[in-house]
């Protein structure tokens, strides 16, 4: 989570037409979350930004569903120019405006940076990264002493344990699977 309490809930991908519309890949479950009148901040998708909390902040104008993600329209973006600058730019809400998580879920943002220990390998590495498929997300894990990534499915059959306190989780991963990251 970003040290504002600030939550990731989309990407602007790219633009459409010459309106000000944008691409959106959302991150989250129900088009609910991004509302018309509702209120967004943006900011740059690089380090510097999130380490400095730079944000701005727009109200959601129109939203509709759109092959692989949303189209949004951004009060005060009217221009094909104006949108195209927000490109690359995560979509953020304050925590406290999303619903009560379900046991054993979490938000994607929570994952990143825990430590994945394995029962059998020990530990794999920092959850770097995720991403959704048409079964179950992906958590993309790397070592950094090796620089190797390991890819494990977010399903209870691998992942056994999420302790939020210590930053751990802990998975039981098939037999050979160490063999498949070392290549």
């Amino acid at each position: 989570m970003d040290k504002n309490g600030l939550l990731t809930i989309g990407k602007v991908t790219g633009v459409h037409g010459l309106g000000g519309n944008l691409k959106v890949r959302s991150f989250a479950e129900s088009l609910d979350t991004f509302k018309k009148g509702g209120q967004v901040r943006v900011r740059p998708d690089d380090l510097s930004s999130k380490i400095s909390g730079e944000c701005r902040s727009f109200t959601i104008e129109k939203v509709s569903p759109r092959k692989k993600g949303l189209l949004l329209a951004f009060k005060g973006v009217d221009t094909r120019e104006d949108a195209e600058e927000l490109i690359g730019w995560e979509i953020l809400i304050p925590r406290d405006e999303l619903p009560e998580l379900e046991e054993d879920t979490w938000y994607w943002e929570d994952l990143y940076n825990l430590e994945v220990i394995d029962e059998n390998l020990g530990s794999l590495g920092i959850i770097e990264r995720i991403f959704p498929t048409g079964a179950n997300d992906i958590l993309v894990v790397k070592d950094k002493k090796t620089g190797r990534e390991a890819l494990i499915p977010m399903h209870r059959h691998f992942v056994k344990s999420v302790d939020m306190e210590n930053k751990i989780m802990g998975t039981r991963l098939p037999p050979g699977f160490d063999q498949v990251i070392d290549q």
